[in-house]
């Protein structure tokens, strides 16, 4: 029997051109066939995603690790800082995800500076398709505080007549007492003699002088202790006196420079000892001019560098200040045309050597309320609205300020947006506090730390 496919051809051909243009079956099988690396291509950039992450995260628990240890270097042997990181960094650590640990630590005390390292594992997902079950990360850090680098310390004193106040509550009642003074502050004119008020005889050639001899101490006098404990500390830190040097500034009119930056410490210890070097409470300037004498220091202090070298040394600039812009004049000569100019200072100022990337560092001796002197509630007891701050020095009043603040209250605010941070900013009353407060904003800067690795 023979088919006959003649009336079948037509349509024959027509299906097998249909099939042959099909591209279904293709595709299906494309995707079959691709489908696995494609999976694993997904699954790599996931999982490498997630341990990116984990590593980031276990950079910051080992900086953080380091930060934390390198501020309390000097308080424990290199076994027990290696241990105090191990702590901080599991404490920190997050395992849940994956598993690492410390591979190194390396402490060195005499340097100040910490190394370490961290590795550990992140387990992947669709990379377990290819059999790859984990993904290694690793860290490392290295931390080093500015003890370990060249270093200029600028030690600027404020002169001012203010400054010539009793240091101790006792001290400033005992004054205030005596028929001679009958103030708290030794503000008077260096070179007045001191006379009796009933019969006129001449008790001392100075106000210095009588004070000195009742044995009462002036804020000068303390300000002159907090530098010894300064140096006590540089001593310490740079025991060969080949890193850090220190000089000696007084603040009024304009700058002077008493010292410049030595290695030698002793030589700035004997600078203290002289009344002629203008630090002592033996004399006192005229006037208090910020905008003047911050911008001579700039000049003198010059650009920062970074540490690394004798010739590119950070800058520390250590002021101590009670803050206030002022001239004698401008209060006991001028029938109150002037008496708004004596304000806090504008911090602006300050920025002449922020600028030149130097560290500030403001230690504030208070300015205590004296409501019984004219020349006080005149001046620093007004408000700031009262002043000639914004008209005359240019100063900007934080928002949400009001202008009846005080221009006394306002002081601390002032001196704090002067100093390079928060944290380099204190506020002294106190004889004791005074006498530490240029030490702690040392110790503060010298355990500010910089990440290097």
């Amino acid at each position: 029997m023979r088919l006959n496919f003649g009336p079948l051809r037509p349509w024959i051909a027509k299906r097998i051109a249909a099939m042959l243009a099909d591209r279904g079956g293709n595709v299906a099988i494309t995707v079959a066939l691709c489908i696995v690396p494609m999976i694993l291509a997904v699954g790599a950039g996931l999982d490498y995603a997630r341990a990116y992450n984990v590593q980031n995260k276990m950079q910051s628990d080992l900086d953080a690790a380091l930060v934390a240890a390198i501020k309390q270097i000097d308080e424990y042997d290199e076994d027990e800082i290696a241990e105090k990181i191990k702590e901080w960094f599991d404490a920190q650590a997050d395992r849940q995800d994956s598993t690492y640990d410390l591979t190194s630590i390396k402490v060195d005390k005499s340097g100040h500076t910490i190394s370490a390292s961290a590795a550990g594992t992140v387990p992947t997902t669709l990379m377990t398709l290819a059999n790859i079950k984990t993904v290694p990360v690793g860290v490392i850090s290295a931390i080093e505080g500015p003890a370990t680098s060249y270093l200029n310390v600028y030690i600027v004193l404020d002169k001012s007549p203010s400054m010539l106040l009793a240091a101790t509550s006792q001290g400033q009642s005992m004054l205030r007492a005596d028929p001679n003074i009958q103030c708290e502050f030794a503000c008077h004119s260096a070179d007045d003699p001191v006379k009796t008020n009933k019969k006129g005889a001449i008790l001392a050639p100075t106000y210095y002088d009588y004070i000195k001899s009742l044995g009462v101490k002036l804020r000068t006098d303390v300000a002159l202790d907090a530098v010894e404990e300064v140096l006590n500390m540089i001593d310490d830190a740079d025991q060969d006196h080949s890193r850090i040097k220190v000089g000696l500034y007084s603040l009024g009119e304009d700058i002077s420079e008493v010292l410049a930056p030595t290695y030698s410490t002793s030589a700035a210890r004997k600078k203290l000892l002289q009344d002629e070097s203008g630090l002592t409470s033996a004399t006192s300037t005229e006037a208090t001019y910020f905008h003047i004498a911050l911008k001579g220091l700039k000049k003198k202090v010059g650009e920062a560098g970074d540490g690394a070298s004798a010739s590119s040394p950070l800058k520390l600039v250590l002021l101590l200040t009670d803050g206030v812009q002022s001239h004698r004049d401008w209060v006991i000569k001028d029938n109150g045309r002037n008496w708004g100019r004596v304000t806090p200072l504008n911090p602006d100022w300050c920025d002449y050597l922020k600028d030149k990337k130097a560290t500030l560092a403001v230690l504030y001796t208070e300015y205590l309320a004296i409501p019984d002197d004219w020349g006080y509630r005149e001046t620093l007891a007004k408000s700031m609205s009262n002043s000639k701050w914004t008209t005359t020095w240019g100063g900007t009043l934080h928002n949400g300020v009001s202008g009846n603040t005080a221009r006394r209250d306002y002081i601390p605010t002032a001196l704090q947006d002067c100093a390079s941070s928060s944290d380099l900013f204190i506020s002294a009353a106190s004889e004791d506090e005074i006498a530490k407060g240029l030490s702690s904003l040392f110790t503060q800067y010298l355990t500010s730390v910089r990440l290097t690795q």
